[in-house]
């Protein structure tokens, strides 16, 4: 139960390890790489290095990884878990830093859909992920605006990298051509996190409590009306596949 135990059991080290074998496999074979769910901040000289050499490499990390600390979760607080973990406030600035100066591309959801049962009071046994789809814009945008960065920064960092990285062309820019997925934001206005007034299928969140910024008023997908204030207006999503180079 104690969160001490589960982050030694999951060390810089390893995911330090992991980084530094991929970029030497690509830098030998041609190969390309992207490092998903970044949350060790020791690795990025690495992969400053391996992008120096021409790897392709891209990387990418997550809202939780930049706006939750381990010193900030409570033993058995199981809502926290995800892999690789949490890390230490420090390393979390130097996250940070790595996004602004263009190392780490983009901000991904990371969401995991499990249910609340799964969630048991013990980190070896509960399922790891943190639901993030509908609070990752504000929690990320509260914590980029302490830090100084503008809501463009956030948006090219959780919409356009993304959408560049995944290849869907019809994504990621408010321009002709493009599909009109919009979101409007109050980015002042603040709300504080109620689980139960979550869409998730699993009403638990590592966020409940905390106050954020940035309040959606509405959601708009290829141009339809989807949610507004709250409330689903519409359910039109579909599978979309990434576009022929």
């Amino acid at each position: 139960p104690r969160y001490a135990d589960f982050l030694a059991s999951r060390p810089r080290a390893a995911e330090n390890d992991a980084i530094n074998l991929l970029a030497d496999l690509a830098r030998e074979l041609d190969a390309r790489v992207h490092v998903l769910h970044l949350s060790s901040a020791d690795a990025l000289p690495t992969i400053s290095a391996a992008r120096r050499d021409g790897v392709r490499l891209t990387v990418e990390t997550c809202p939780h990884f930049l706006t939750l600390t381990a010193e900030e979760v409570p033993d058995g607080a199981t809502e926290f878990k995800c892999c690789p973990p949490i890390r230490e406030r420090e390393n979390q600035d130097a996250l940070w830093a790595g996004l602004a100066d263009g190392t780490i591309d983009c901000v991904v959801s990371d969401h995991s859909p499990c249910t609340t049962d799964l969630k048991t009071p013990d980190f070896g046994d509960a399922w790891g992920g943190i639901s993030s789809l509908q609070l990752g814009l504000p929690a990320v945008w509260t914590a980029a605006r302490e830090r100084g960065h503008s809501l463009h920064d956030v948006t090219r960092w959780m919409s356009q990298a993304p959408a560049r990285l995944a290849g869907l062309t019809t994504k990621g820019a408010i321009e002709p051509g493009r599909d009109a997925d919009l979101v409007v934001l109050a980015p002042d206005e603040t709300f504080t996190v109620d689980p139960a007034e979550l869409h998730h299928r699993n009403q638990v969140t590592a966020y409940a409590g905390k106050t954020l910024h940035g309040v959606v008023r509405s959601t708009w997908l290829r141009g339809r009306q989807i949610t507004d204030n709250g409330r689903i207006v519409e359910k039109a999503g579909r599978l979309i596949e990434r576009n022929p180079a």
